[in-house]
Order: structure tokens, then C-alpha cells, then sequence
């Protein structure tokens, strides 16, 4: 007798709620005049993000030698669109990465992300709020800068917090947390995951924003408080479900940022990739004025069924790929 393990860990009637969500999505989009847009899943360049680890693969037969990698999400491919005039735009599209596997995380899921022309991080807020609560319902939203919510859920300054009370405020919220030395951006996000995220979205949209300018390497710099960037996350139930930035426009501080990074995944002993010279090229050839957002729709889809974990609304998890 065959094993059961080619068998889809969702049934049919998932399957059709996911189909429903996917055609919902593109009714909200088809009523705002935004394009639908689909861009390559193998690409020769992969994002920088010391936090973020890709798939490498074997690049495809003609490329120039060296590796390939499954896309972490389409942005950069969409960016270049929007240089060379697409207008709004939005992508359904499979996104991968190493190593995230678990309750709410597969190594391959499914990405909602668009860019809106002329449109701000608040802006875009607003849009997000409006396509989540008619997939939800008519929760109410609410919106806490980073430092509000740290205040608020943390009883710290995250901007002023020196690295004792990062310690502290750690080891209230994870007991027994490593010593992550100097690097405030790790403490500030072992509180944020394993603190402040859990406490927000129990029965509203609550997005955070304004968040400090090191953690948004794409999002433009407040110009009143260049120590903090234009960028967003949405949670719902203690889920981070989007993540959103007025986008830099700026090639030359991109690649200042990009560089950065490739220092931190250095100093991390992780692989370097190559900067994205096209992504960078866009940009010096004009990136409009925009606002764009990554929203997981498998986590939406979640929500709206009350599923506890990922595998339950994607047919063939990695384990049984």
C-alpha cells in the first residue's frame, strides 16, 4: 500500500475558500484601476537583508556564471516596472525562503504585494485596512508610531533605551534570552516578536509605523527624524500579517544601504550576494513617487478560517512537496 503522504493537507472545502480570497483580491484591485502584474520566480540577484535568507539554485543555461536564487518576494522586479512606467501595480506571487519553516511559516508561500502611485505610508494604511477588513470583517483599526507601541506594551523608549534596559525589557519578555551584545536592532525585535506583536490585533487591525531608519533599508527617512523611515506592519491576532514603506527613490543611498548590508551578512559569516544592478539602475532612471506593501495571504487566509497553523491552507507543504 502507497504511503499517504501524497495527499493534500487541506480538503476540498479550503481549497475552495482560498480560491474565493484569491478572486476577492483581484475584484478589490480591478475596481481601483490597479494592474495586475507577474514577474520571474528565478532570478540572478537576490535582496541583501541580513535577516532574510534566500534559495540558491542553479543559475539557467546562457546567464553569466554564479548563482541563481527563488525570489524572496517580486519587489525589485516590480520596481523596475514601475521605472519604466507602469503605473499602480499589484502581484500574487510565490515567494521563498531558507530556513522559515513552522506553525506559521513554509519555506515557499504566497505574497500579496503592490505598489500605489502618489500614495504615502498612511496612505497606503488606509488601503491596507480596507482590502484586510472586507476579506475579516469591519474590525476597528487602530495605529501606534514604533515608539508609541513600545511605550505602551513594553514600558521602554526604543529610541533612547540604552542597552541595560534592552536587557531588561529582553529578559522580561524572553527568559533565558542569548546576550545579543551591542546590536540594538536584535534586542528591539526580540521584544517587538515575543512582547509587544502578541498583545496587538486581538480585535482590531493594529499597524505600527515610523520605524527606526536601521530596520528599513527600502523606506525613505522621516525628514523631521532622520533616525526613523516611513515604513509599516499590520498585525492582526499577535500575527505579523503586512509590511509596507513610502519607498526610497534615492539609487545612490540604496546602494549605501544595500552595502550595509552585505557587511552585516559578512560579519554574520553568511553569504554576500551581489547588489542588484538593474534594481539599482531603475532607480537612477527614476522610481515614481510610491508607496508599496507585502501582505502574506496565507496568514490572511488563516485569519479568516481560524486555522492554527500554515499547512492548513496550503495544500502541499514543504514536507510534502
Amino acid at each position: 500500500m502507497p504511503g499517504a503522504g501524497w495527499r493534500p493537507t487541506t480538503g476540498r472545502d479550503f481549497l475552495l475558500r482560498r480560491a474565493r480570497l484569491l478572486a476577492a483580491v483581484r475584484g478589490f484591485f480591478a475596481e481601483r484601476r490597479v494592474l495586475e502584474v507577474d514577474t520571474p520566480v528565478l532570478g540572478l540577484h537576490t535582496v541583501t537583508d541580513p535577516h532574510i535568507d534566500s534559495i540558491a539554485v542553479t543559475p539557467p543555461p546562457g546567464s553569466t556564471p554564479g548563482a541563481a536564487y527563488l525570489q524572496t518576494s517580486p519587489e525589485y522586479a516590480m520596481k523596475r516596472l514601475l521605472a519604466a512606467g507602469s503605473g499602480d501595480i499589484y502581484q500574487i506571487a510565490h515567494a521563498f525562503r531558507a530556513e522559515e519553516h513552522g506553525r506559521l511559516h513554509n519555506p515557499e508561500f504566497t505574497l500579496l504585494e503592490w505598489y500605489r502611485l502618489g500614495y504615502d505610508h498612511h496612505g497606503l494604511m488606509t488601503e491596507v485596512a480596507e482590502l484586510v477588513r472586507s476579506v475579516l470583517g469591519a474590525l476597528p483599526v487602530r495605529r501606534f508610531t514604533y515608539a508609541e507601541a513600545f511605550g505602551r506594551f513594553a514600558d521602554l523608549d526604543p529610541f533612547d533605551a540604552g542597552p541595560d534596559a534592552l536587557r531588561r525589557c529582553a529578559a522580561r519578555a524572553v527568559p533565558g534570552a542569548p546576550d545579543l551584545g551591542d546590536d540594538r536592532d536584535a534586542w528591539l525585535d526580540l521584544i517587538m516578536g515575543h512582547l509587544i506583536a502578541p498583545a496587538l490585533g486581538a480585535e482590531s487591525l493594529d499597524f505600527v509605523y515610523d520605524y527606526p531608519a536601521s530596520q528599513a533599508a527600502l523606506a525613505r527617512r522621516l525628514p523631521d527624524t532622520p533616525d526613523r523611515a516611513a515604513r509599516f506592519e499590520l498585525f492582526v491576532s499577535g500575527l505579523e500579517l503586512a509590511n509596507g514603506f513610502h519607498e526610497l527613490a534615492d539609487p545612490a543611498e540604496q546602494r549605501r544601504r544595500f552595502e550595509r548590508d552585505q557587511a552585516r551578512r559578512a560579519a554574520a559569516g553568511k553569504p554576500v550576494p551581489a547588489l542588484d544592478r538593474r534594481l539599482l539602475a531603475a532607480l537612477q532612471a527614476g522610481l515614481p513617487d510610491c508607496a508599496g506593501v507585502a501582505l502574506g495571504l496565507d496568514r490572511l487566509l488563516m485569519l479568516q478560517l481560524g486555522a492554527e497553523r500554515i499547512e492548513q491552507v496550503i495544500p502541499f507543504p514543504a514536507e510534502r512537496s
